[in-house]
């Protein structure tokens, strides 16, 4: 049980509750267009669910913001930043395969954020969120797995005993004769495409519907990046003849009406690249073989250059919003 000393909200636990309410409001918007646009009654069950777990989310970091009488970000909203009878910009199996991937992103960002909350009420709030966001992804992927839609991962046969491992060359990737690839390798290399493969169907149709010419060609080049990362993934898969998950690109529709704002597809976008980096962090911990691990540590930095250039975008345009920093105490003794 905590202890009652009236405790502000620390840094960490400021800036998770800012970026959860962030996300929560792109959601809504995008998750209202998916409900407005989808017909098939189990895929609205599993959208509806989504939304309404996004909605009840903003209202409780509201409630958290107002009693620390901190200002509630501006985020997104449904006036501006979505046309939900906007045509549909992509088929209902993608809504299914979105709504399970952003799943799987939230638990890993609230069990993250659990971890280093000590507040009761925002502990409460991540732990709650933790619970009926793995609702949802288990609510997509059984869903996905009655249509068929679910592409499991590569199958490895079990060893004939457990052992140690004795050379040195277990390390080996870019000279010398290359061992296989581990299981934890395989995981974490289909995984990457797994999201790549997502990812690139998400803005080759944010770059159909983008306004803006910069907003569009910032979105050619992510598809560009995620090709190339899916190419080197898939060698080093192909190399075991094992498989490699099926391109999304069919599942984007033909429309190019405004469907989003360049506002909020660039923050998505950016939220991507985000995640993108600390699955690598993960893989780049598990990949003991050197070509691997060197793979993972060049197309970081290459998307850590790409997220700059988007940040620049939303900041030369007005779309980038502060986020909770410390007080700058120079500039406050220079008054």
């Amino acid at each position: 049980m905590e202890i009652e000393h009236n405790s502000r909200l620390t840094s960490v636990e400021i800036s998770q509750i800012w970026n959860a309410y962030m996300t929560n409001s792109a959601s809504v918007c995008v998750l209202n267009y998916f409900f407005n646009c989808v017909e098939d009654e189990r895929i609205k069950e599993v959208v509806q669910y989504g939304l309404q777990l996004s909605e009840s989310h903003i209202e409780q970091l509201k409630v958290i913001f107002n009693k620390e009488s901190y200002p509630i970000p501006i985020g997104f909203r449904l006036n501006e930043d979505v046309d939900i009878n906007a045509p549909s910009l992509y088929s209902e199996t993608y809504f299914l395969n979105y709504i399970r991937d952003m799943a799987s992103i939230g638990m890993n960002t609230y069990s993250a954020s659990m971890g280093i909350t000590a507040r009761a009420d925002v502990y409460e709030y991540f732990s709650t969120s933790f619970s009926k966001t793995n609702k949802l992804h288990q609510m997509a992927k059984d869903l996905m797995l009655e249509k068929g839609l679910y592409i499991r991962a590569p199958y490895i046969n079990a060893p004939s005993a457990a052992e140690y491992i004795k050379k040195q060359s277990f390390l080996t990737g870019w000279f010398g004769e290359r061992r296989t690839l581990t299981g934890m390798e395989i995981s974490s290399l289909y995984a990457n495409i797994q999201r790549n493969v997502l990812g690139t169907a998400t803005i080759v149709g944010y770059s159909q519907v983008a306004q803006m010419k910069e907003a569009k060609e910032y979105m050619k080049r992510g598809i560009e990046i995620a090709a190339k990362h899916i190419e080197v993934f898939g060698s080093i898969l192909n190399e075991e003849h094992l498989p490699t998950p099926m391109s999304w690109d069919s599942e984007v529709t033909d429309n190019t009406s405004f469907v989003f704002s360049d506002k909020l597809m660039m923050f998505q976008t950016t939220a991507l690249i985000s995640a993108s980096l600390g699955y690598f962090g993960i893989a780049l911990a598990g990949s003991l073989r050197r070509d691997i691990s060197t793979h993972y540590t060049r197309l970081a930095a290459e998307i850590m250059k790409y997220a700059e250039d988007g940040a620049n975008i939303m900041i030369d345009n007005g779309w980038l919003e502060q986020p909770p920093k410390a007080s700058n105490r120079r500039e406050l003794s220079d008054r």
